[in-house]
């Protein structure tokens, strides 16, 4: 029985790997549960009654710390949602999964940031006889060797890793608190660290806009934030949700989901936060 039905993609179009992965019988152990994982690229699942629905959260905004610097008044940045980064993990990495999902991952010290297609989750590391074995609640995620077994009480998972992309930095993006990109045409969006300032990059660089912004909505705890325009000249909404999503020529792991709306156009894309 299918754990999950699948997704269609969002500014990334990735298949998963149809066949299924062999892991050890040493993975088949426990069945630890959860609501639900989800697959791969954002977008809407399409209508399957045995799908589960994503209710868990990573963290709670109490321990969940932003990695972005707290803002004081208004000049100042927002904070970004602590899904949105890394944390000092150098790479994110991207899993296909049977039955068919994509997963993202990033390993910072002494944790696993996992991304699905509707939730962000932080585990923290279990002992293990052998590989590494993480949990959250009723969430088990089991890797060894470019294998992972992740289970619930709905079933399991068998994954293999598949592409990593090295996370960006602030060497590589000085001053930018997060970058987001898609494709067809090709655009980009960097926020600034220091200022609520964003800059645009549209239709394969042939517009440039330069606008201050403001916070319509941010929900540290589901990884969320809405962005508008600061300029009654230049309309748009910036939607940020931390969520698995893959570049659509590349097929690069990320871990926000971009919507990008202006002029009564739609860009999709990925991206991730910048920490200093």
């Amino acid at each position: 029985m299918p754990l999950l039905s699948r997704t269609a993609p969002c500014g990334a179009a990735v298949s998963a790997h149809p066949s299924s992965i062999g892991v050890s019988s040493s993975l088949r152990m426990t069945a630890l549960g959860l609501s639900v994982l989800l697959a791969g690229c954002a977008g809407a699942p399409q209508s399957d009654s045995a799908a589960p629905v994503v209710s868990d959260v990573s963290a709670s905004s109490a321990t969940q710390k932003d990695e972005a610097t707290a803002p004081s008044d208004a000049t100042k940045a927002p904070l970004m949602p602590s899904a949105f980064f890394a944390g000092n993990a150098e790479r994110f990495e991207a899993w296909r999964c049977t039955p068919a999902q994509d997963l993202v991952t990033a390993f910072p010290e002494g944790e696993l940031r996992l991304w699905s297609a509707y939730d962000a989750y932080r585990l923290t590391p279990a002992v293990v006889a052998s590989g590494s074995r993480y949990v959250k609640d009723d969430l088990s995620f089991w890797e060894k060797g470019g294998e992972a077994m992740v289970e619930s009480d709905r079933g399991r998972l068998e994954c293999q890793r598949d592409q990593t992309r090295t996370a960006l930095t602030r060497a590589q993006r000085p001053g930018v608190m997060f970058h987001g990109r898609g494709n067809e045409p090709g655009w980009t969006v960097r926020l600034d660290h220091d200022a609520p300032h964003l800059s645009l990059m549209l239709d394969n660089g042939e517009r440039e806009i330069e606008s201050p912004y403001r916070v319509t909505s941010l929900d540290n705890e589901r990884g969320r934030v809405t962005l508008a325009s600061g300029r009654a000249d230049t309309p748009f909404s910036l939607e940020l949700e931390a969520r698995a999503c893959f570049d659509s020529m590349s097929g690069e792991p990320f871990p926000v989901r971009v919507t990008l709306d202006v002029d009564g156009k739609t860009y999709r894309g990925c991206g991730q936060g910048i920490a200093p």
